[in-house]
């Protein structure tokens, strides 16, 4: 068996990892070329060749969750299912920046933050966690966690997909007729998600101000997904107090850009949810192993959907 392989950072690393994870499958990195006939290929922001001439692939493996820049860029051959990754150790770590996000604002640490920087010795009153629900847009396997971890802390937790899904606990939400009670019922907003052409600027001016005032934003999915003038703009009117962004449009965000100094933005480089090697190598193994088997895979992508 043959593992056709590209990824920018830490190539030797991926390999290593494939090697012991598929032992006797050959594991060789793209370079420009005839192709190398593969059975399978593993990449990350691949360049739009690289699956040019693979006349016997059997499937290719996208070594993150969104696909979005895959699919604008690389040119996939027809029948072969493109499969992304699932979880495979980001889940955690999503958990771990979303309550963080979350409790933040919850208790007021933002505005103590505020304050110490002005030498203020103010009290607030502890809010209760009824009056604090948070929504979670995109419940696919990341946000179904992030679900159950803000129930679990508490939380009134409202859920929005584009297509119908039912949880326990989780009062829920479908499709573009019940975005607005959602959102008008949401006090913390948590975006996860991927980027579409629907869902392209679907956080602007109008539906971030059907938020209630006072209301919080919270972005690891994609920026493309924010119009960010508009978040801007509710920002400094005071209708939202505040925004914790993990994506954005152009990445590095350039240095001009007003999200570095506004006194409402928390901001990271997109490192809410890290891929990890040998995690993404045992599940994408997995899923070969099942392939070889003649086994359906879960984290299929639907072309014509975008996930």
């Amino acid at each position: 068996m043959r593992l056709l392989l590209h990824v920018p950072k830490a190539p030797d690393e991926w390999r290593d990892a494939f090697v012991r994870a598929l032992p006797g499958t050959e594991v060789r990195a793209w370079a420009p070329g005839p192709a190398w006939q593969a059975d399978y290929a593993a990449f990350w922001h691949p360049p739009r060749e690289l699956l040019d001439g693979q006349a016997r692939l059997k499937a290719a493996f996208n070594l993150a969750a969104g696909v979005d820049a895959t699919l604008r860029s690389l040119a996939l051959p027809p029948g072969v299912p493109l499969v992304r990754l699932e979880d495979a150790g980001m889940g955690k770590q999503m958990e771990e920046y979303v309550a963080w996000a979350v409790l933040r604002y919850f208790r007021r640490l933002d505005d103590y933050a505020r304050q110490q920087a002005r030498a203020e010795w103010r009290v607030h009153r502890p809010p209760r966690h009824d009056e604090f629900p948070t929504g979670v847009m995109g419940l696919g396997v990341l946000g179904l966690r992030l679900a159950a971890m803000l129930r679990a802390l508490g939380f009134p937790v409202l859920g929005w997909s584009a297509s119908r899904k039912v949880l326990d606990g989780v009062r829920t939400f479908a499709g573009a007729g019940e975005l607005d009670a959602f959102l008008r019922a949401t006090r913390a907003l948590v975006c996860m998600l991927p980027l579409t052409p629907d869902t392209a600027g679907l956080l602007n001016r109008a539906t971030l101000g059907r938020l209630p005032p006072g209301a919080y934003v919270i972005n690891v999915a994609r920026g493309g997904i924010v119009v960010d003038d508009d978040l801007l703009a509710l920002l400094d009117s005071g209708h939202l107090a505040g925004a914790t962004l993990d994506a954005f449009h152009a990445e590095p965000l350039p240095a001009a850009h007003r999200f570095w100094s506004h006194p409402k933005v928390f901001l990271t480089p997109h490192c809410s949810a890290l891929t990890l090697v040998e995690d993404s190598v045992a599940q994408v193994a997995g899923k070969i192993r099942a392939f070889e088997r003649g086994e359906a895979v879960t984290g299929v992508v639907d072309r014509a959907r975008g996930y």
